[in-house]
């Protein structure tokens, strides 16, 4: 079994970080096929993480369910993989979850924050501390897993997590109650999190017995989930913490967290907020929360666009720039929102298709490459392509006064260097022609004194 560096993108032979590569092995058939780690236990101590968390990662990225057997150190996959797949994967986990953001050291730790449900990351190497600028599947896990907690005293292999499952059943209807409390759960299926669940009856003896006398600061010891308190201590939050917060929005398919930003710019719309620039911030923000950045152009252009695009281009230029600015994908988004706004209203926008990409242009909102790349083929992706090929005939004039415009430029850098270039091979010259010219005048002096009379040299 041969070692890797932790970091693959390292190609250096002495690189100081290592760990085992990938074993796996495909257990069962048919429906049971699992795909069991070997030495995950030994991969998850030389990256400094624990033994769940890549599993977890493998079965969020595989959609497959895992399971984690602490006592017998089997972590397993369900389905059929091969270790090169896998290792493939763990590069994923490292690079998001394990080397630092600003030195690429995998000398990391992560730290977990119950009362704010954020996830920081510390860097041993260059000191680096700040939240973990990763939004996946495996933080709502880390978060009910902190790396603190030691799996294995909540349940240390699968059949006895199931035992005590089934043992404080028993407690519950009187056989073998003492049994039953005694064996805390563990977790079998890898995908709830090894909290280990309490009995209603040890609930009930863990919440201590209101009296009278107590104090009302003892009283009130509980905290407050009403949906005004959430808020309010979401207000007290920083921007960037707000969007490491992890919720269960991001659990939802793609569609329905559209829809749920949908629904926040049209609130913001119609309540008249959308000039705001806290609002603008609030809106990304939310985007990124959903992760939906790149498509919520989609969305900003549905509810902000009308048969008035020209006059409405200009008052949300600002919120558009938010969304578009470096970002390529998000402007091919927004074209297929600009499509959709023209199909809607073709009879008066079509004939105007080149002023408006060329007023989008202007606006710096989508860029030229952007432009030139959806030119080159007709998609039918947002609009049927009979409506998409009537589109790119209407725009043909203002993607040839961008290639012209194009062309004209490169032509005039060319021009620039050769006169740079010219410039210096003249005064690299002037030297010699200035030696040549006085050559050729004493040349003639001389030649004049030979036509007229002889002169002696000792007079001179």
């Amino acid at each position: 079994m041969g070692s890797v560096n932790v970091n693959r993108n390292v190609t250096d032979i002495f690189y100081r970080y290592k760990m085992p590569r990938l074993q796996a092995k495909v257990e069962g058939k048919g429906n049971g096929i699992k795909t069991v780690i070997v030495n995950m236990a030994e991969v998850a101590r030389a990256i400094g993480r624990p033994a769940t968390y890549p599993t977890k990662y493998f079965g969020c990225e595989l959609g497959a369910q895992t399971q984690f057997d602490y006592k017998n150190e089997r972590f397993i996959v369900n389905g059929s993989h091969d270790a090169t797949k896998l290792q493939d994967l763990l590069d994923g986990f490292i690079r998001k979850f394990v080397l630092c953001p600003e030195c690429d050291n995998p000398e990391t730790d992560l730290t977990v924050s119950a009362k704010n449900q954020t996830i920081s990351q510390s860097c041993k190497a260059c000191g680096f501390h700040g939240l973990l600028k990763v939004n996946h599947k495996v933080n709502t896990f880390i978060l009910k897993n902190p790396p603190t907690v030691n799996p294995a005293a909540q349940g240390s292999s699968l059949t006895e997590g199931k035992r005590s499952k089934r043992g404080k059943k028993n407690g519950e209807n009187g056989v073998d109650g003492e049994k039953g409390a005694s064996n805390s759960g563990g977790e079998s299926d890898g995908g709830s999190g090894n909290q280990a669940s309490q009995t209603e009856a040890e609930i009930k003896a863990a919440i201590p017995v209101k009296n009278g006398d107590d104090d009302d600061d003892d009283a009130n010891w509980s905290v407050d989930v009403s949906k005004e308190a959430i808020r309010a201590r979401l207000q007290d939050l920083t921007d960037g913490a707000k969007g490491m917060t992890i919720s269960d929005d991001y659990d939802k398919t793609e569609k329905e967290r559209i829809d749920i930003f949908y629904e926040l710019v049209k609130k913001k719309r119609d309540a008249g907020e959308l000039d705001s620039v806290a609002v603008h911030k609030e809106l990304m923000i939310e985007a990124e929360r959903l992760d939906i950045v790149h498509k919520a152009t989609l969305v900003l252009a549905e509810l902000l666009f009308s048969d008035n695009i020209t006059l409405e281009v200009r008052k949300n230029r600002n919120l558009l720039l938010r969304f578009t600015h470096n970002n390529p994908k998000a402007q091919r988004y927004l074209i297929g929102g600009l499509e959709q706004i023209i199909a809607l209203h073709s009879s008066k926008l079509m004939p105007k298709v080149a002023g408006i990409f060329k007023l989008f242009y202007d606006s710096d909102i989508l860029e030229e490459k952007a432009i030139l790349e959806w030119s080159q083929k007709v998609s039918k992706k947002y609009v049927s392509k009979d409506v998409a090929t009537e589109i790119h005939e209407k725009v043909k004039p203002f993607i040839q006064w961008l290639k012209e415009a194009e062309e004209e430029e490169s032509s005039e850098e060319e021009e620039n260097d050769s006169d740079v270039e010219i410039e210096y091979n003249d005064r690299a010259r002037i030297e010699p022609l200035k030696a040549a010219a006085v050559a050729t005048a004493a040349k003639k002096i001389v030649d004049d004194d030979d036509e007229g009379e002889e002169i002696d040299i000792d007079d001179i």
